[in-house]
């Protein structure tokens, strides 16, 4: 599955480096070229030093690039919100990378990482079921049985890249204690998002 090979060499990565370690990241600006140019953008330009991961669910996912820590903040690159870009081959498996929204079309600086390790065996017969002909490709339906996943986010929020190494970051900060709205007690802090070649 091409959404889980290794970057190619001279391949632009994301290193995310948090108070909690490291994760990396490749992208897919083929499937989703706006939220790819978005977030690295940003990250050149610094935008996400310094934030948090705001919210963070643990077997769900870990969410971040809200400059205000709060959740409501954050903007594209553009200054408004930009729409959605959904590729049948890149989906919400476990190391997603993909945009967080409010709704169809309302993209702008946040963005999560699906941590979820496991999908319940009767989705993935129905998966089985409906085939390549309903959008599930033999390859994602292996994906989603080995790796879990949020599979209901598929056709709602952007996938644009995948954590190649760091899940076990991911991991720890998923596991972090929050408050009732999901906050980390302790900030989970992005100290540098660098954009680099592989």
């Amino acid at each position: 599955m091409e959404q889980l090979r290794l970057p190619q060499k001279g391949e632009e990565i994301a290193i995310i480096k948090t108070n909690h370690g490291t994760i990396k990241i490749k992208f897919f600006p083929e499937a989703a070229p706006k939220a790819v140019e978005n977030f690295k953008t940003h990250a050149k330009d610094g935008y996400y030093d310094g934030v948090t991961f705001h919210r963070v669910i643990p077997d769900f996912m870990i969410q971040g690039g809200d400059p205000d820590g709060t959740g409501m903040g954050g903007e594209s690159i553009w200054g408004e919100s930009f729409e959605d870009e959904f590729d049948v081959n890149c989906r919400n498996i476990r190391g997603a990378l993909s945009m967080a929204n409010s709704g169809p079309n309302t993209n702008g600086s946040q963005f999560f990482i699906v941590q979820n390790t496991k999908v319940d065996k009767e989705i993935i017969a129905q998966m089985k079921e409906l085939g390549e002909e309903k959008g599930f490709p033999e390859a994602i339906v292996k994906a989603y049985e080995e790796l879990g996943g949020a599979y209901w986010l598929d056709g709602r929020h952007t996938v644009f890249g995948q954590v190649f190494e760091g899940m076990e970051i991911v991991d720890k900060i998923a596991g972090v204690e929050t408050d009732g709205n999901d906050k980390p007690l302790e900030p989970v802090v992005m100290e540098k998002v660098e954009i680099v070649e592989y």
